[in-house]
């Protein structure tokens, strides 16, 4: 029996081998924090501040989630998240993430998972931004915030992918809710937003060939005007400024005129009775300009007939007869 000498031999080993270890302490690879700089989406100028990025590293490609401003009551927290996917063995020792296409069923659990208690009503408008198209859900709180849930999967056509290239792939993800915005004014970050992660060699890249010029330019009889809206031909507002206020209807103000006023009367004077003698210091003038004074009216009188009154015979020739006459 040689176990003995066999254990022995283990142990020997064994301990050759923890004399070789450094034994330095390492993290095992796991989500991290990096800096809001290192964000391979970056939303659009005046959009939603990033408070965090975590990212977490795949054997084909890097997953990151990137938290942005909330200012909602609906639960849960606004975020952009992207998946970059591409050759086997980019990060070894970590997991590979597995190529996944867009299907309705999962983007519906998608978005009834990132916004609880809203009912989420998918768009059937096809729209595209300068990645492609994508699509959106949207929905409206019982406390009134308007939420959108957006996907976009950036990926070369097959038809670019036959030639042993362009085998890359981008999946995006926005959830926005608002307590504010409107939904077309959320819808504007799909529009803004920036995509700054590269895949490291052209055979993964995701956009396929660029497109060609277009061939107006430089051609007779095909003028070009300068548009309106910008530099991109109907652009929409990005940010995230308050919804515009309904406008009021301006209201009638009336006018009143103001009715003149009747100069006040003058006090009327009790008339003096009897004729105004003037005051020693009075002047002509004054006595001129003041009213005369009320004159009574004429006692009316009997009227008397004119000539000579002759007496009558009985009272010629007799004393008592004479002074009854007089009387």
């Amino acid at each position: 029996m040689h176990f003995p000498k066999t254990i022995s031999v283990v142990a020997v080993a064994a301990m050759m081998a923890g004399c070789t270890s450094t034994g330095a302490v390492r993290q095992p690879a796991g989500p991290e924090t990096v800096e809001p700089e290192k964000a391979l989406v970056l939303p659009p100028p005046g959009g939603p501040s990033i408070v965090s990025v975590v990212e977490r590293k795949r054997g084909n490609g890097v997953e990151q989630t990137i938290s942005l401003f909330t200012s909602s009551s609906v639960p849960g927290q606004n975020f952009l998240k992207v998946q970059f996917l591409g050759a086997s063995g980019a990060n070894p020792g970590a997991g590979s993430a597995s190529f996944r296409m867009i299907r309705e069923g999962d983007i519906a659990r998608e978005a009834a998972r990132s916004v609880p208690g809203v009912a989420m009503a998918t768009s059937a408008t096809f729209l595209q931004n300068s990645y492609g198209p994508f699509g959106y859900a949207s929905g409206r709180s019982r406390a009134g915030d308007t939420c959108i849930y957006a996907w976009q999967q950036i990926r070369s056509s097959r038809s670019a992918q036959t030639q042993a290239r362009n085998f890359g792939m981008i999946q995006i993800r926005l959830r926005l809710c608002d307590a504010r915005a409107s939904e077309r004014q959320l819808l504007g970050i799909v529009y803004g937003y920036t995509v700054t992660g590269t895949f490291d060699g052209d055979i993964w890249n995701p956009y396929g060939a660029p497109p060609p010029a277009n061939p107006a330019l430089g051609q007779t009889g095909a003028p070009i005007y300068p548009d309106e809206g910008g530099y991109r031909p109907n652009a929409m507002s990005i940010g995230y400024e308050p919804a515009p206020a309904a406008l009021r209807q301006p209201q009638a103000v009336t006018v009143r005129r103001a009715q003149p006023q009747p100069a006040p009367a003058p006090p009327v004077l009790p008339s003096p009775v009897g004729p105004r003698v003037p005051l020693p210091n009075d002047d002509l003038q004054t006595n001129a300009i003041e009213p005369p004074a009320e004159v009574p009216a004429p006692v009316p009188q009997t009227a008397r007939p004119i000539g000579v009154t002759v007496p009558s015979p009985d009272c010629i020739g007799n004393a008592a007869m004479t002074a009854a006459c007089r009387k």
